[in-house]
This record gives C-alpha cells, sequence and structure tokens, in this order.
C-alpha cells in the first residue's frame, strides 16, 4: 500500500526532518535545562554571549554556501544533470574549507581581544578558541547536508542531527562527572566541548552517508549511458543554474554569486547581533540592575526562554529547508503556477502552527517556565515571547522561497532593516523599560520583517490569500481551545496536568480547523 507521503520527496523529507527536529529539539530541551542547573545563569550568559561570533563565522564558511549547493544541485538534478550535483558539491566543499580554516586562524589568534573588547568578557577566550577549532567540521558537514537537501535525500541531515544531540549531551555529562567527582565545578567551557565533540561525530556520519550516496548516482550515470541517454551533457532548456557548471572557475563565480549576499546578510546580522549582546547587559546597567544580574538575565532569556520558544519551529524549519530546492527546481523548468502554489501552502501553514503556539504559550508559558528551569523569569519571558511565533515561522518560509528564487539581496536588506528596529529598542528602551523593551523590540521586527517578505513575493508571485480563512478562523479555533482547556480538572502533579491541558489545546485545535476546511470564500 502506497501513501501519499510516500510520493512526494518534500512531504517525505519535511516528516523526516521534523520527526528528527522533534526527537533533537526534546533532547536539546532537557539538555538545557541540564546545562544551566549545572553551570549557572551567568555562565550560561557566558556561553550565549559567543552565540553572535558563532554566527559570524557560519555566514562566512556556512550557511550560505550550503543554501547556494543545495539550490544548483537542485536544479541541475531537475534537469538529470547528475553529474553537475557532484561537481557543486566539491566546489562548495572547496570554498567552504578555505574560507572555515582562514577564520579558524583568525579567531584563534585573536580570540584574548575579541572577548575582552568585543563581548566584554576576558573569559570568553577559552570559548572562543574551542569554537575556532570546530569551524572546519561545520563547514564540510554543511556542504554534505546540501548536497542532501538538492538531492532530496533528507534521511542523512535528519540522522545527523539526532547524532550530534546526543553526542553533545554524552560528552557534557561526561564532563560533569569527572569535574564533580574532583570537587570542580563545570563552566562554560563544557558546553563548548560538547559541542565540538557533537560537530565531530555528524561530520563522520555525513561523510559516510556521502559516500553512499555518491556511488549510488555513479552507478545510475552509468546505467544511464548503457540505455543509450545523455541528457546529463546536453539537455534542452539551460538556465543559469546548469550551463554555468562546465568548468571550476564558473562554479565557483556561481557558488560565490548566490552566496556572497547570504554570507554578508549573516555577517553584518550577526555582527549587529553581537552589538546587541553586549548592549542588552549594558543597557540592563543603565536600568539599574548589577552586571551579575545583567548577565543572568541575558543568559535566562537566550538560553532558556528563547530556545524553548523556537522548540515547535522543528516543522516550520524542516519545511523552509527543503522548500528552498523545491523552489530552485520549479524555477528553472518555469513552472511559476507551482512557486504560488507553494507560497500559499507554506504561508498558510505556518500561520497555522504560530497561531497555535501563541495560544499555548500565553495562556501556559509562565507554567512551563516555573516547572522546567530554576529562574521564574524564564516563565515570564515566554509568554510574552509567544506572540511572534504568527510572524516568526511565517518569516522563515517566506525567506526560503525568496532564497530559492535567487533573491537573496532582498532578504539581505529586508533582515537588515528589521535587525536595525530591535537594536533600536535596545539602545534607546531598555534604560527606561528593563529587559521587556527587548521582548518588544523582536515582536515589532519580526513583523516588520514577515510584512516586507511576503511584500515581496506578492511582487514577484502574486498569490491568494484569505484573512478570513488563514488567520481569523485559526484565531478561532486557538480561543475555543484554549477556553475549554481551562475547564479540565487537575489530574496528577502540575507536569501532568500541563501535558494533559496543552494536548487538549491541540486536538481541538486541529479539530476545529479541520470541521471548518470547507468555509473559505
Amino acid at each position: 500500500m502506497n501513501f501519499p507521503w510516500q510520493k512526494h520527496p518534500v512531504i517525505r523529507g519535511a516528516l523526516i526532518l521534523t520527526l528528527a527536529g522533534l526527537i533533537t529539539r526534546i533532547l536539546g530541551f532537557f539538555y538545557r535545562i541540564y546545562l544551566s542547573n549545572l553551570i549557572g545563569a551567568e555562565n550560561m550568559g557566558l556561553y550565549q554571549l559567543t552565540g553572535p561570533v558563532s554566527g559570524i563565522c557560519f555566514a562566512l564558511c556556512c550557511g550560505p554556501i550550503q543554501t547556494a549547493v543545495s539550490r544548483f544541485c537542485a536544479a541541475a538534478s531537475a534537469q538529470r544533470k547528475q553529474r553537475q550535483t557532484a561537481k557543486y558539491l566539491f566546489t562548495g566543499l572547496l570554498l567552504s574549507e578555505c574560507a572555515a580554516f582562514l577564520c579558524m586562524t583568525a579567531l584563534y589568534s585573536s580570540a584574548p581581544v575579541l572577548a575582552k573588547c568585543l563581548l566584554g568578557d576576558s573569559r570568553c577566550t577559552l570559548l572562543l578558541r574551542i569554537l575556532a577549532l570546530s569551524l572546519p567540521l561545520s563547514a564540510a558537514h554543511a556542504a554534505i547536508s546540501g548536497y542532501c537537501y538538492g538531492k532530496k535525500q533528507a534521511a542523512p541531515p535528519a540522522v545527523c542531527q539526532l547524532l550530534e544531540q546526543l553526542v553533545r549531551i554524552a560528552t557534557l555529562v561526561l564532563i560533569a562527572n569527572r569535574m564533580t567527582a574532583s570537587g570542580v565545578q563545570p563552566g562554560a567551557w563544557a558546553a563548548a566541548l560538547s559541542l565540538l565533540a557533537g560537530e565531530t561525530a555528524s561530520l563522520t556520519f555525513s561523510a559516510f552517508c556521502l559516500s553512499i550516496l555518491l556511488r549510488k548516482d555513479a552507478l545510475n550515470f552509468s546505467n544511464t549511458l548503457f540505455l543509450g541517454n545523455t541528457s546529463d551533457t546536453c539537455s534542452g532548456e539551460q538556465t543559469d543554474f546548469s550551463s554555468s557548471g562546465s568548468s571550476l572557475f564558473s562554479r565557483i563565480r556561481a557558488i560565490l554569486r548566490m552566496s556572497f549576499p547570504l554570507a554578508a546578510n549573516r555577517l553584518l546580522l550577526g555582527l549587529l547581533q553581537s552589538l546587541e549582546a553586549v548592549q542588552i547587559p549594558a543597557r540592563l546597567i543603565l536600568f539599574g540592575s548589577s552586571s551579575e544580574e545583567a548577565l543572568s538575565i541575558y543568559g535566562v532569556l537566550t538560553g532558556m526562554a528563547l530556545p524553548f520558544l523556537f522548540f515547535p519551529s522543528a516543522l516550520t524549519n524542516s519545511v523552509s529547508v527543503l522548500l528552498l530546492p523545491s523552489v530552485a527546481e520549479a524555477q528553472s523548468l518555469g513552472d511559476d503556477a507551482r512557486i504560488r502554489r507553494t507560497i500559499e501552502l507554506a504561508l498558510s501553514y505556518s500561520l497555522y502552527i504560530g497561531i497555535l503556539c501563541t495560544g499555548i504559550f500565553a495562556v501556559y508559558g509562565k507554567a512551563m517556565g516555573q516547572l522546567f528551569f530554576p529562574d521564574t523569569a524564564a516563565g515570564s519571558y515566554l509568554s510574552v515571547l509567544g506572540w511572534l511565533c504568527p510572524f516568526l515561522y511565517p518569516a522563515s518560509m517566506a525567506a526560503s522561497i525568496l532564497n530559492g528564487t535567487g533573491r537573496t539581496g532582498v532578504t539581505f536588506r529586508q533582515n537588515l532593516i528589521a535587525l536595525g528596529c530591535r537594536i533600536c529598542f535596545v539602545i534607546f528602551l531598555i534604560p527606561h523599560m528593563g529587559i521587556r523593551a527587548y521582548l518588544y523590540g523582536m515582536l515589532a521586527s519580526e513583523l516588520l520583517l514577515v510584512l516586507l517578505h511576503v511584500r515581496s513575493l506578492c511582487r514577484n508571485f502574486p498569490f491568494a490569500f484569505s484573512a478570513w480563512y488563514r488567520i481569523i478562523r485559526p484565531m478561532a479555533a486557538i480561543a475555543a481551545a484554549v477556553m475549554g482547556s481551562g475547564m479540565l480538572p487537575v489530574f496528577g502533579n502540575n507536569f501532568c496536568s500541563l501535558v494533559l491541558r496543552c494536548s487538549y489545546t491541540c486536538i481541538v485545535y486541529l479539530l476545529f480547523l479541520v470541521l471548518t476546511r470547507e468555509m473559505q470564500s
């Protein structure tokens, strides 16, 4: 018996990535709880301070090249040019590893200066040096993942996610046991070492999977030649995706042409996020907090509340990753109608998920924070940040579609505008309103970003969208579900009661949407 998801590679891949993402986030969720209890809020804040630097390095040697490799491999596969996919992979590996070794050398040697001058705390030096050692591993893993996504092979990256998280947890537990047995309290460096171990395991497994995929492609190509089909060397329609891959320099030029705006986007965003990360504790001090309190508030927000908020994005992120090669494939074949259908479905279902998550976090966010984290402020932040979801998830979908159509410069400009809006809240309002100014800034910037992305999509691919059907209807559904969950009797402990109410909310919400699906005007 064949099911629809078995025949559709995007749906099948999204299901695989979603399952792996959910398991990974559950593991990561308990990893964060364990880590925050192990090293404390202040060390958690130190570890989070290195996040923007990590983002900058990833922008230079990992993410943009992965996106470019995914897009070019998907377009070449759509035109049955299998040899081109391997060529784009190895070109991407060459570029990413060159960039990674340069970044590693620069970051390792300048770590003391960056820790003191950029991050404002010399204790981050060791963290930055451990991060530097992980860059070549991350770069190679990212390029291989881009190849797999372009070939619509979601299983290897999905398993790599799980393996990486499991190794990170095992390494942290091992370090904690060794250190506590010696009477020494582990610091933020333990989290950095566990990250390095996870990257090593992930790259090892992805390289093994790559060897299998390449042998399979080589066998398929040999069979094609035996059958007399030479479409890999001369197919009908030529596009900028495939015709640019005839030589190494043309492939390098094509990958750099697409990845440069993405790299500039992530680099500038990373620099601005570094400024934001430094300014939040500094502005909290102006608000009246001590330096330890400011760092603890930042650690609670970014290390506890935000990971919880991003937990449901396992589904939307999985779809976003696979949307890019799917849209690139449709564009290479000139199928604009397929792109419009993709936009409609992606925005609709990301809104459904976002509105559901807003209802759950707004009503039960405080209870979740109090139940799972030692700091009660995490729940308060989560209840406010829950309103981000209807903007956060559609924005990631829209950005993936824009990048899939080659409009990386558009996403760069719009991300820059949104982050600039958020930094204004940090600099001008935190000294007067405290950390809540940052929460409101995140809401304003995500709303602005999704409006800009959707406007760009409408201009290039006009699509139908019913506000009643896609927004008002799910809002009515979540209101009914939340009110019904509030009338449930309390069973067992707080954890069981919370799980019961959240499960009831999700079931009623989905039933409401299913029963009213014919109401579209």
